[in-house]
């Protein structure tokens, strides 16, 4: 699938299939022309992806193609075991968790699962997790401070599920339980958007010690098309709404509400998956081999004072 940005770049690349079909047909030495348009096409790419707008950024942090938390966990870690259901009401598909092994080291995977197709979207509800998934990531996160183990949560959703059936089971009581609990976790929390991250769908499993964000992500309180929807009763003005939103990973480090981005292969995630996996897992095992150094009541006050001071201005 392109995108309406890459379609400069994929004419290029069509002509270079061309020309190299070309000489193998006619064996012809075009090997100069080649070299030239590959040069084109790589400085081509380069100005695109690092030019891009917040939109732009937007619609590759929901390409079809880019790994999902499931897609991470098997290519960064071992003797991944998942553990299921909440012990109240039932097992949300669309979280998933459980102990893994990183390079040696057991920590606890959790995150929102999306679907590569229609059944799959619909048994993994299009990544939005009713209460039962924000219960159950908290039962795997007691779980992991039993056993002193690190926490990583994987953030991909565009947002808690909305249906009247999750506010009958406490959608906001779910997620409000999960703010205060993960404030005072003893292990290390790690967080990684690596996707969409859409409002308190996305912070109830977002409190940690290190917030992070891959490059082509979006992390924000509502997604543009539903605040387009909002302020101009129209999906037209989503491009407006991103600009204005300032939802990007730079724009969060910025703000100072992330504490790091992870860098993509050129053209997103999805381009380069093994070299997505293993920038991300030395960076993981990098901030937990940091993060379990420190005290844990160091580490605690330092995550509170952390998200204390978003939004507040010292004079």
């Amino acid at each position: 699938m392109l995108l309406d940005f890459e379609q400069p770049i994929a004419a290029l690349e069509g002509k270079l299939r061309e020309m190299q079909q070309l000489a193998l047909d006619s064996q012809v030495d075009v090997s100069e022309a080649v070299a030239a348009l590959e040069a084109k096409i790589k400085a081509l790419k380069k100005e695109t992806y690092a030019n891009l707008t917040r939109w732009q950024r937007v619609q590759l942090s929901r390409h079809p193609n880019r790994p999902y938390t499931l897609d991470y966990i098997e290519g960064m870690a071992s003797k991944f075991i998942e553990l299921h259901g909440d012990r109240t009401v039932a097992d949300d598909k669309a979280m998933v968790g459980g102990f893994a092994d990183l390079d040696g080291r057991s920590v606890m995977f959790i995150g929102q699962q999306k679907g590569r197709n229609t059944k799959q979207r619909q048994f993994r509800n299009f990544g939005m997790p009713n209460p039962e998934g924000y219960r159950k990531a908290l039962r795997l996160m007691k779980l992991a401070e039993k056993f002193n183990k690190p926490i990583v949560t994987l953030i991909d959703t565009p947002g808690a599920f909305p249906g009247l059936e999750a506010e009958e089971r406490g959608q906001g009581e779910a997620i409000a339980r999960n703010l205060k609990e993960m404030f005072l976790l003893k292990v290390p929390v790690i967080c990684v958007i690596i996707g969409e991250g859409a409002s308190g769908g996305a912070l109830g499993i977002a409190i940690g010690d290190r917030v992070l964000m891959l490059e082509n992500t979006w992390y924000s309180v509502i997604s543009p098309e539903s605040c387009s929807s909002i302020l101009w009763r129209s999906w037209d003005y989503k491009e407006q709404a991103a600009e204005a939103l300032k939802l990007t990973a730079t724009d969060m480090m910025q703000a100072k509400l992330v504490d790091g981005i992870v860098k993509e292969p050129l053209g997103g995630a999805h381009t380069n998956l093994p070299k997505m996996i293993d920038t991300l897992k030395k960076t993981l095992i990098k901030t937990i081999d940091e993060l379990s150094a420190m005290p844990t009541e160091e580490r605690i006050s330092q995550r509170i004072d952390k998200f204390s001071a978003m939004g507040v201005v010292a004079e």
